[in-house]
Parts: C-alpha cells; structure tokens; sequence
C-alpha cells in the first residue's frame, strides 16, 4: 500500500535534515520513525538522488551542496545591496518569506561592516547551500573588528572588546552608524560568530567557527591572519523571525532599549568575583532602559562583584531596570545578601 503523499514529503524531509547531522543510523531511524520498511526508506534516498539533492561518495550519501566565492576589491565602489543581488537573491529565492528576510538583513548588515569598517583592501565572500541549510562567510583582510574595537574605546584586551558586543549598540562610528547589526544579526540567525585576532564572538558555545573556514581550503590558510571573518549558518526551513527579534529589544517610540547579557560567554570560567568585573560589566548599561543578565551556567558570583552591580550600580542609575534570569540558588542568595545589607 502506497503512502500518502504528505507522508512521503515528510520522510524525505526528515533524511535530509539528519543527512545534514551526518547521522550514521539514518535508515533505521527513518523506518523507525515512521513505521515504515527499509526498502521504502532507501526507495526515498535515491528520489532524492535522482532529484539531484544527494550524492552518494564513498558508499555514503550526503547532501549535493553547491559552492560559490568572489572577491571584491575597496579601491571599487562597493554597496552591499547590490552584492546581496549578485550573491545571494537566486540562493534564497525559494525559502521561506521569514528565511528570505533575514539573510537579507544578516547579509547586507555585515558585508556593510566590512565596506564601512574594516579598513580593507579585499573583502571574500564564500556561499555554501544545500537542500538543508546555507552557509555564508566574509572574509576581509583589514585591522580586525576587536583590535579597531579595542583602539577606539581603550579597551585592556581584545577580550573586552569581545564582551561589549554582546550589549549591542557598540560602534566606532556613531554619526553614521547604530551599533545593532551584530547585536541582531548575531539573535536572528541560528549559527553566527565573528573570528579575528584569535578570537572569537558567538552566543553559541557548541558553534565551532573555526572548523567551518577551515572547511574552505580558500579562506583557511587565511584563518590566523588578520582581518575578520563572519560565519552565519541557518537552515534553510528555519521558523526564526526577523520582527520577533527586534520586538523583543526594541520600541516603537524608544527604539533599541533593551539588552541580554549571556554571562557565561564573558565570564567563562563560572565564578565572576570582583568589583573591576563588575564595572567593566556594567559600562554602558546606562544606553539601555533595561538590561537582562541571563546567569545560566554561572555557578556562583562574588560579594563585590554583586556589591558593585545590584547596589552601586542600580542605586547610581536608578533608570535602569536590571533583570535576572537562570540564576541558581547561590547565586540568588549573594544578590540577597548584598542587597539587605
């Protein structure tokens, strides 16, 4: 007895999204899942084959991924709505209206920050898609987001640097530009890091920025040099929502006010304990109205560290509403602790 049609839909995209975790029990999965034989399992994966989404390579079969890479030149005019057309419209054009937006968004965004920022000579963008998800990377040779960072605020290290981007509206060139562009590109899209001078800027711990350039033989030679190199990676049926983000940190008549603070990515160690910490923490949370400090995995906190931030701080600026989330009990005790002293 033939399936349905929208079952079959279903199971075939269900071997392409576990193609692309390179999962090892993939026919066994399907069958189990779905109630079905494995011989109509493996009569859907050569459809597929046929229909030109997979490929079989040393007895195992993946998805046919496409590849594309140019480099442009800053001695040209550049503008990045123009590359997006050239690059990215025809790669997008059949996803989702929600997909379709954010690599709009994302892609402008950034390829703007290379052109207006970076102060480079090359700036290479690499495009990788398949069935399941699409991958972009740009690679410019210029001083390095961190260092420029770093420069132009008088940042101790670049690991500063790296922290201050996770509050958003952080830019080296107020007069023309916001500072949200990272901020919500790096919320909107699933796989999003910024590598350079070593170091790296990602909300996702289990995001290997670096084993996806050097998975492009032209980009990894290139990977310890200077410069920066955006990596975004989304699926290509992803839910995300490009006004859902914004809505959650911004106002209509206030604009971008809110910020969250993932803890952990700053302070990777679990245990921020000082005053200096705290400050360095709570520079420029007077920007915002409201600032969201998310503790999740942060195992506990020290007394000056709280002392400085949920008494010094909120009592000197008393308009900021500062909100805690995932914080265990220890961590909720010295923030009682501080405050009832």
């Amino acid at each position: 007895m033939s399936l349905k049609n929208s079952t079959k839909i279903r199971i075939k995209k269900y071997i392409l999204e576990k193609l692309e975790l390179h999962d090892a029990s993939l026919a066994k999965k399907v069958a189990d899942n779905f109630g079905v034989s494995l011989t109509t399992v493996y009569r859907y994966i050569h459809e597929l084959e046929d229909e030109g989404l997979i490929v079989k390579e040393n007895n195992k079969y993946k998805l046919l991924e496409t590849q594309e890479i140019k480099t442009y030149h800053t001695n040209q005019t550049l503008e990045e709505d123009k590359i997006f057309k050239e690059m990215m419209e025809s790669v997008v054009a059949k996803h989702p209206d929600n997909v379709r937006k954010i690599w709009q968004y994302a892609f402008t965004e950034m390829m703007n920050n290379a052109i207006d920022h970076a102060n480079a000579k090359m700036i290479t963008v690499y495009i990788a898609y398949n069935s399941a998800s699409t991958k972009v990377i740009i690679d410019d040779d210029g001083v390095g987001i961190f260092s420029k960072i770093k420069e132009y605020y008088g940042y101790d290290s670049l690991d500063d640097a790296v922290s201050e981007l996770f509050k958003g509206k952080l830019t080296t060139d107020s007069e023309n530009h916001t500072g949200e562009g990272i901020f919500f590109t790096s919320r909107v899209i699933e796989n999003f890091g910024v590598l350079s001078g070593g170091k790296i800027f990602t909300h996702n711990p289990h995001f290997d920025v670096t084993r996806d350039i050097e998975d492009v033989p032209e980009l990894c030679e290139l990977k310890d040099s200077k410069g920066t190199k955006v990596v975004m990676i989304m699926p290509n049926n992803s839910r995300a929502n490009i006004k859902e983000v914004f809505d959650m940190f911004s106002d209509v008549d206030k604009g971008f006010m809110k910020t969250e603070i993932p803890l952990k990515s700053i302070f990777t160690d679990g245990f921020p304990v000082s005053r200096s910490q705290a400050k360095r923490l709570s520079a420029r949370f007077d920007d915002f109205e409201e600032v969201i400090l998310d503790f999740d995995k942060i195992d506990d906190i020290g007394q000056g560290f709280a002392h400085e931030l949920f008494v010094v701080f909120e009592r000197n600026h008393p308009e900021v509403n500062i909100i805690v989330k995932n914080e265990n009990d220890d961590v909720r005790r010295m923030i009682g602790h501080v405050k009832a002293r």
